[in-house]
């Protein structure tokens, strides 16, 4: 979900006695978009190159290349109009893509948004996210969130239990991306989540505007140095057409300006940590 989720149109939208959360597509001349009773544009994609990217936010969510070169399982939470689910599934063509989305209105409208049918390699599972994942262990190299409503992130989805439950659902070198919305009263909470149960290893990046804030967190005890980040994302750049140059600059100038006291870094990343 982009940042311009207009939470107005949803009180406009209880006052004209509108339901809340009803999943609408719009067409536009270029786009079609996935609204929740019109306000607020929960995904979109270019109708001439419906695989590729088109919010920024997405684009930014790719951020685990960095870390994780070819993974073999790549779960999403959050279906939308199935953009992280239709581009991992093109671009990582060695990895199984299983995407958990509760809402069936949403899964129905599949083929709208050129989603391929289920096979084995891509799957899309009707469930809670919470509970899926509340007793998974290891099956995952990848995990992006990116499950909202009608009325923003769910209090199931950002709690300290799930993110726990994130941690154990991925293997020994697994990546996990949350889509945060800047204008989120929890914002602070959420980040403060996930860098304690990843052990500090928490890295930030911003969508186009700032209005997205993509949490990137490792499972990994060492992580690589910023020269190569920068060298892999020239690479990224080059093999995929994906630019995460200006990411990788993003994560770095934060972990500049807000230095960690009393932690030394030469050429590894100056991580959050407790101390």
């Amino acid at each position: 979900m982009p940042a311009d989720h207009n939470q107005f149109g949803h009180a406009l939208a209880e006052l004209c006695g509108k339901p809340l959360g009803k999943p609408v597509v719009r067409d536009g001349l270029r786009k079609r978009t996935l609204r929740f009773d019109a306000f607020g544009i929960q995904s979109s994609m270019c109708r001439n190159d419906p695989f590729e990217l088109d919010l920024p936010y997405t684009r930014a969510m790719m951020t685990f290349g960095l870390f994780h070169h070819e993974p073999r399982d790549i779960l999403i939470v959050g279906l939308g109009g199935g953009s992280l689910s239709k581009y991992c599934f093109h671009r990582f063509p060695s990895a199984q893509v299983t995407t958990i989305e509760i809402d069936e209105r949403v899964i129905a409208l599949r083929e709208q948004f050129f989603i391929p049918p289920d096979s084995e390699r891509f799957q899309i599972v009707h469930a809670d996210a919470a509970d899926y994942l509340s007793d998974k262990t290891g099956v995952a190299d990848v995990i992006l969130l990116d499950g909202f409503d009608a009325s923003g992130l769910p209090a199931a989805l950002s709690s300290r239990y799930f993110y726990h439950s994130c941690r154990a659902a991925l293997r020994d070198k697994g990546v996990l991306v949350a889509n945060l919305l800047h204008n989120d009263l929890l914002l602070a909470v959420c980040l403060e989540r996930i860098r304690r149960v990843f052990d500090g290893r928490l890295f930030r990046t911003t969508a186009h505007c700032g209005g997205n804030i993509i949490a990137v967190a490792l499972r990994q005890e060492s992580v690589p140095g910023w020269d190569y980040l920068h060298a892999r994302a020239k690479t990224i750049a080059t093999s995929m057409g994906l630019d995460l140059r200006h990411h990788v600059t993003k994560m770095e100038r934060h972990h500049r300006e807000e230095p960690v006291p009393g932690y030394l870094s030469f050429n590894t990343l100056a991580v959050e940590r407790d101390v």
